[in-house]
């Protein structure tokens, strides 16, 4: 896959607040899908399978089987990427230019 598709599918996924949700869940600790269903007590198995499956595509995810449990895991470095390639750049600019109004204010 293309890095740009990739990416594509990385904002994808996180343009889910769901999403975000399992992944921050995630942040915690690895969980299992039955772990995680319990968190959305508002959504049906297979939509938290679905919404997995989008955030495994995007390769934010790594799921690992185990017996009959499905072991899902966060993956940051799609998460890296994205900051190294769309955020990283303006967070400089911005971190100057507050060093710079620190600056101004303090002469």
């Amino acid at each position: 896959m293309s890095n740009e598709k990739r990416h594509d599918a990385i904002f994808k996924a996180l343009g889910d607040a769901r999403r975000r949700k399992m992944l921050d869940l995630l942040k915690q600790k690895p969980m299992t899908t039955g772990d995680l269903c319990k968190h959305f007590e508002d959504l049906n198995r297979c939509t938290v399978m679905q919404h997995l499956g989008v955030l495994e595509k995007a390769e934010l995810i790594i799921v690992k089987r185990r017996g009959r449990f499905r072991w899902n895991y966060l993956n940051p470095l799609p998460i890296k990427e994205v900051f190294d390639r769309w955020i990283s750049d303006y967070a400089v600019g911005a971190i100057n230019l507050l060093a710079r109004m620190k600056k101004d204010l303090e002469d």
